[in-house]
């Protein structure tokens, strides 16, 4: 058996820029430092945070926060109204926004004309673009996908600017056809590839990995969208890919692959890559 690891995998900037502040808080402030939200998507790592006394406040519970207490804003974001709410509890709130998103907010708040037109790709439900939606002072539109995209219809009297952006862990082949789509019918669009490199990085890379290995394996969270799009992308070119949370949920059925290559999501910590390196090593 052998093992090919992929030449960018793991941490991104904003991802640990994120987790430091908030082991930096917990040294600081002691236990009962709060995260809005899931500070980062990968259980594993966010079991050995609670452990060290960081609570996680539902952004919609906003209200339990104690007033007084330490606030983490994670990586992903928030609407600056739930800032304002914790600025009144006189929480500290330390704000450890990815500087990518945080250029997306901004972008986003630019376009205030009730002409404008926001179109946004992205996951609905994911806490960066709930945040970006409340940064929206005009028509915001989001789309999950090329087939929500050829659905929409804008008014044919436009006045306003119409802006193409996207979440910035966003699939880059799926916006790209996106673009090409939205741009055939609203020439004037604006496209602003809001992608982070390190997202294109890791793509890339894993098809580049691709070809070299018989199976391939994606770790890192289950709940954790760019990990999600890896494994889409190891699924559809590579004769088999699994995606793993840590080293126990190896399969005996990976002995019978000779190359077998390792990539991981953004918000997967190092020492997790090294179990399960290590895991595999040790089955030959």
């Amino acid at each position: 058996m052998q093992i090919i690891k992929s030449e960018v995998m793991g941490f991104c900037f904003g991802v640990r820029r994120a987790v430091e502040a908030a082991e930096e808080a917990l040294k600081k402030y002691g236990k009962g430092v709060y995260s809005l939200g899931p500070l980062i998507h990968n259980e594993n790592a966010l079991k050995e945070l609670k452990e060290k006394g960081l609570l996680i406040a539902d952004e919609k519970e906003i209200s339990t926060i104690k007033d007084g207490s330490v606030v983490i804003i994670r990586a992903h974001g928030v609407a600056p109204d739930l800032i304002e709410i914790l600025k009144n509890k006189k929480c500290t709130v330390i704000d450890a926004t990815c500087p990518r998103v945080k250029a997306n907010q901004k972008m986003v708040s630019r376009y205030t004309s009730a002409e404008d037109y926001i179109i946004l790709t992205g996951d609905k439900n994911h806490g960066e673009v709930i945040g970006l939606a409340g940064y929206a002072k005009s028509n915001f539109i989001q789309i999950q996908n090329y087939d929500e995209a050829e659905k929409v219809q804008l008014p044919s009297n436009l006045k306003g600017q119409i802006v193409l952006l996207s979440q910035t862990t966003y699939n880059p082949l799926e916006f790209s056809k996106i673009e090409s789509l939205l741009k055939s019918r609203y020439p004037q669009i604006k496209v602003q590839n809001t992608i982070c490199p390190a997202t294109e990085e890791r793509q890339n890379a894993l098809l580049d990995l691709c070809s070299k290995v018989d199976a391939l394996i994606v770790i890192g969270g289950k709940n954790s969208a760019n990990t999600k799009r890896l494994y889409q992308t190891a699924k559809e070119n590579c004769k088999f890919a699994l995606h793993i949370q840590d080293e126990s949920e190896i399969p005996d059925e990976i002995r019978k692959y000779e190359k077998i290559g390792i990539t991981a999501g953004a918000s997967t910590p190092d020492k997790i890559i090294s179990l399960v390196e290590t895991a595999l090593n040790n089955m030959v």
